[in-house]
Order: structure tokens, then C-alpha cells, then sequence
């Protein structure tokens, strides 16, 4: 099959969160999806992105994603996060995978970077065996640490209470 990796577009965007959402349901958290078409499009292009996306495309439609931000690491300095790979579920199997992470191993070279990091489930074994079978190591001994929008927002107001 053939297939064309390139840069998303904005007009890309709301291929791009219906793959998101099916990355979501994937993972056993649909309702866990709350960026938009709108924020995508926003965060994504302009002046100063938050984040860069490379997308396959087969017969003009997007069936797989990488989206990924810069980063520094205090031990490595410049780095790339890749938040997500994603393959619509019809075309895995295909390569389109191998080719977005090509993509975005050639893309954080040309940006010199010193390490890419990325998050697998411990539960999603053909995730891992792909990732490992690239070179990856899959760190089993770190855990994610994440704060919630609820979370930050708990931590501000107990610091305002705290400055009365």
C-alpha cells in the first residue's frame, strides 16, 4: 500500500483528534479527551507552536499521527517529547508506524536533540515490542508523574490560603 508522511496541516486537525479520541478509547479513557479541533489549531501553528505533527496519509486521507513538543532535560539539554504515535486501527501492520517514528527520529537529528521521550502502558506489549525492536528502552522502573488541571488548581488555592 502506499502511503506519503508529511507535516500536518491545520486543516489536518480534525482528522487528527478523531485519532486521538481513538488512541483514548484505545487506552480504556475515551471521556479522558478534552482538547478540541479549535485548541489544536491554535496550539499547533502560528508564531510559536506548542507542538509539530507528521501525519500518513493513504489515498489522501490521515491514518496515523506523531505529535510530538520540545523539551530539556537538566541531564541531556535539548530533547523531543513524543506524546503520541498513532495508527487508525485498520492500517497497523502497514509500516506506517515505523515510517512516523523515522520521521520524527530524523526531525529531532536535525534539531540536535539528545534523547527522545515517550510513554507505553505497561499492558500494550506489541507497543513495547515495536519500541524495543527500534532501539528504544522502555525504563519499567520510572513512573509517570502527572498533575490535572483540578490538581493545579487545589495547589494555587492552597498557596493563596496560605499567603492570608
Amino acid at each position: 500500500m502506499d502511503y506519503k508522511i508529511r507535516k500536518a496541516t491545520i486543516t489536518d486537525m480534525p482528522r487528527v483528534l478523531e485519532l486521538i479520541k481513538q488512541l483514548a478509547e484505545f487506552e480504556k479513557e475515551p471521556e479522558a479527551v478534552e482538547v478540541t479541533v479549535k485548541d489544536l489549531e491554535r496550539d499547533g501553528f502560528g508564531k510559536n507552536p506548542a507542538f509539530f505533527c507528521y501525519v500518513a496519509e493513504i489515498e489522501g486521507q490521515v491514518e496515523g499521527i506523531a505529535l510530538g513538543y520540545n523539551r530539556y532535560s537538566t541531564w541531556k539539554g535539548k530533547a523531543i517529547h513524543l506524546e503520541d504515535l498513532i495508527i487508525n486501527k485498520s492500517f497497523r501492520g502497514l509500516g506506517l508506524g515505523s515510517a512516523l517514528l523515522d520521521e520524527i527520529v530524523k526531525h529531532s537529528h536535525r534539531l540536535g536533540v539528545k534523547r527522545i521521550n515517550w510513554e507505553v502502558l505497561d499492558w500494550n506489549e506489541p507497543a513495547i515490542a515495536f519500541y524495543e525492536s527500534k532501539g528504544a528502552k522502555v525504563m519499567r522502573d520510572w513512573d509517570v508523574v502527572q498533575m490535572s488541571k483540578e490538581s493545579i488548581d487545589n495547589y494555587i488555592a492552597k498557596l493563596n490560603h496560605a499567603d492570608i
